[in-house]
């Protein structure tokens, strides 16, 4: 994403999102928030901790992370990813031990918009700059390589 100015509006923010990124994003004007409707794209949210070292790892084994958000003031990050996760109520249960939620089809994610960056509710750690997204599968992968690595369940 290029550099954005302080003077960017949210109604612009979304226009990039939708004709760059292809991220089905709607303005909701009078408080500036720009969400995308779960369905074309999911998304995975986990402890901040947690996402750096899934980060890292599809680094050094050379995947494309994706955008990623950051939630400052919760301490979390949020992946955004392709619609690619089983229904599975085991795979669900293992993430919620993990403290790691799921947005899914029907689900509202909320991207970074100039009013968030303000307030620090939303920045970017990844931006996105066009429509790719990883695989959810594969960042499941990461998180179970993470937890399996440090032996424990992240919170």
């Amino acid at each position: 994403m290029e550099q954005r100015t302080s003077s960017e509006t949210p109604a612009a923010r979304c226009r990039y999102y939708r004709r760059t990124c292809g991220l089905p994003a709607t303005l909701h004007p009078e408080i500036g928030r720009i969400v995308v409707n779960a369905g074309i794209v999911w998304a995975l949210t986990m402890p901040a901790a947690l996402g750096q070292i899934v980060k890292t790892d599809l680094q050094h084994r050379q995947i494309s992370v994706g955008p990623i958000i950051s939630h400052p003031r919760s301490q979390r990050w949020t992946f955004l990813i392709r619609p690619d996760l089983p229904d599975e109520v085991k795979l669900f249960a293992e993430l919620f031990r993990l403290n790691v939620s799921v947005v899914r089809a029907g689900g509202e994610i909320a991207l970074p918009s100039p009013h968030d960056q303000q307030m620090n509710f939303r920045r970017w750690v990844e931006p996105p700059r066009e429509p790719y997204r990883p695989s959810g599968v594969v960042i499941i992968d990461s998180i179970r390589r993470a937890t399996r690595r440090s032996g424990s369940q992240a919170r």
